[in-house]
C-alpha cells in the first residue's frame, strides 16, 4: 500500500496521568511552565537503595471511572491505563456511543505489566504458601490485563492485544495501531502505554544495573537530559492514552481532530540487550524509515520530542541519531525531553509523550528541557533549556528506543484537512 491511497489516521481524544498531573490540560501547563514532578519515594522503605526518587502519580480516585471492587481486582498500571482511556474516549465522544464496536480495537504498551501484584504474590507465597495466593493474581499481573480491561469495561470488539519492547513499548503500540487502521482492520484504535514499576523489585533492578541518578537530595533537578552533569535516569509512573480514528469516520460523526498521525518507523540495533548502539545507526534508521512512511522531508521536522532519558550514553548517541537521519535539518528542528520533568515512564513513555506531542501541535508551543545548565559538548541540538517557546509546528517526531535494541520513532502533523 502506496502512501497516495492509504487510509489517513487522525487523532480524536487523548488521556494522561503522570506526576505532573491527573489530566491533558494539568499536565501540559506544568510542562510548559517547566515544573518537575520528580520527588522522594514514599510507598516503600528505600533507605538501602542508591536511588530514592521517582516521578510518581500520587494519590488519584480510580472510583472515578470503576467500582471500589473492580479497583481492588487491578494492578496500578491497570488503574492508571484506565484512566487514561476514560479521558480520552471521553474526548472523543465514544464513552458507550462507539459506531461499530467490532471495528474498535485496543492495542496498548507496557514494559513490565503488573509488577507489583507479582511482588505482592511472592510475598504471600513465602510467608503463608501457595494456598494462600489470591485468584486474582493472574488476571492482575499479565500484561494485556489493560487492553483486555479497556475492551471489557468500553465494549471494544475488535483487535486486542498488549505490545511489551521494553520502554518502546507504548510508541510500537501506537504504531501497530495506525497500521490496524490504514490496513482497514480497524476504523478506531484506543492506543498508548501504561507503567507502574516504581516497586521494591522494580526499583532494585535498575539500581543493579547503575541506570539511575542518585541525586536524592535534590530531586528536582535530577533529571537532566544531555547535560553533562547528568547521572542517570529517575524512573516514573504514566499512562498516556490516544484515540486514533480513520479520517472519514471521524469526519462523519463530527469528532474534532486533534492531530494526524502519518508516520511510524521500527528498527532493532541487533547490538547489545540494554546498550544503544554507539553509533546512533539502528535509532537513526528507525526515524529515516518514519519519516518516509509520513512522506515528509527532514526540514519539515519542526519540533523533536526526544527519548531524552538524561542517561550518559542515550543522549549522545539520541543526538548522533538525530544528526545522522534529518543531516543539516537537525540543526534547524527544535529538540526537548519531557523525561526531564515526569522522569523516564518505561513502556509508557511513548503514550505519554505522543500526548504531550498532540498538546504542541494545538497550542504551537514547545515545553522545555528542565536542568540544562551544562550542555554536553557531544549534545549539541537545540534542546530549549530553561523555559518553553511559542514556535510554528506544523510536523512533529517522537523518538523511542528500548533494552532489547529496539527503535521507533512516530510522525504526527498538524491536521489541516
Amino acid at each position: 500500500m502506496t502512501t497516495a491511497n492509504r487510509r489517513r489516521v487522525v487523532v480524536t481524544g487523548t488521556g494522561i496521568i503522570t506526576a505532573l498531573g491527573h489530566d491533558r490540560e494539568t499536565v501540559w501547563n506544568n510542562l510548559l511552565e517547566g515544573k518537575s514532578g520528580v520527588g522522594a519515594i514514599d510507598t516503600f522503605d528505600v533507605s538501602d537503595y542508591p536511588s530514592r526518587i521517582a516521578g510518581l502519580v500520587g494519590d488519584f480516585d480510580p472510583t472515578r471511572i470503576m467500582s471500589r471492587p473492580d479497583a481492588r481486582k487491578s494492578d496500578p498500571f491497570v488503574l492508571m491505563g484506565v484512566w487514561a482511556a476514560h479521558d480520552a474516549l471521553e474526548q472523543a465522544g465514544l464513552l458507550n456511543n462507539v459506531p461499530d464496536p467490532d471495528r474498535a480495537g485496543v492495542i496498548i504498551g507496557t514494559g513490565i505489566g503488573g509488577i507489583h501484584e507479582i511482588e505482592t504474590g511472592f510475598d504471600v507465597i513465602s510467608k503463608r504458601g501457595p494456598g494462600r495466593v489470591s485468584p486474582f493474581l493472574v488476571p492482575k499481573m499479565m500484561a494485556n490485563a489493560l487492553t483486555g480491561q479497556v475492551s471489557i469495561r468500553y465494549g471494544l470488539r475488535g483487535s486486542n492485544y498488549a505490545v511489551c519492547s521494553a520502554c518502546a513499548s507504548g510508541s510500537h503500540a501506537i504504531g501497530l495501531a495506525l497500521r490496524s487502521i490504514q490496513y482497514g482492520e480497524s476504523d478506531i484504535v484506543l492506543t498508548g502505554g501504561a507503567e507502574a514499576a516504581t516497586t521494591p523489585l522494580g526499583l532494585s533492578g535498575f539500581c543493579s544495573l547503575k541506570a539511575l541518578s542518585v541525586r536524592n537530595d535534590d530531586p528536582t533537578r535530577a533529571s537532566r537530559p544531555f547535560d553533562r552533569d547528568r547521572d542517570g535516569f529517575v524512573i516514573g509512573g504514566v499512562a498516556g492514552a490516544l484515540v486514533l480514528e480513520e479520517l472519514e469516520h471521524a469526519k462523519a460523526r463530527g469528532a474534532e481532530i486533534l492531530g494526524e498521525v502519518s508516520g511510524f518507523g521500527q528498527s532493532a540495533d541487533a547490538y547489545h540487550i540494554t546498550a544503544p548502539m554507539e553509533s546512533g545507526e539502528g535509532a537513526s534508521r528507525a526515524i529515516r524509515l518514519a519519516l518516509a512512511d509520513a512522506g515528509v522531508n527532514p526540514e519539515d521536522v519542526d519540533y523533536i520530542n526526544a527519548h531524552g532519558t538524561s542517561t550518559p550514553y542515550n543522549d549522545v548517541i539520541e543526538t548522533r541519531a538525530i544528526k545522522l537521519a534529518l543531516g543539516d535539518a537537525a540543526r534547524a528542528a527544535v529538540v526537548s525531553s519531557s523525561k526531564s520533568m515526569i522522569g523516564h515512564l518505561l513502556g509508557g513513555s511513548g503514550g505519554a509523550e505522543t500526548v504531550i506531542c498532540v498538546q504542541t501541535l494545538r497550542d504551537q508551543k514547545v515545553h522545555p528541557t528542565i536542568n540544562l545548565e551544562n550542555p554536553d559538548p557531544e549534545c549539541d541540538l537545540d534542546y530549549i533549556p530553561g523555559a518553553a517557546r511559542d514556535h510554528t509546528v506544523n510536523t512533529v517526531m517522537s523518538n523511542s528506543f528500548g533494552f532489547g535494541g529496539h527503535n521507533v520513532t512516530l510522525v504526527m502533523k498538524r491536521y489541516t484537512g
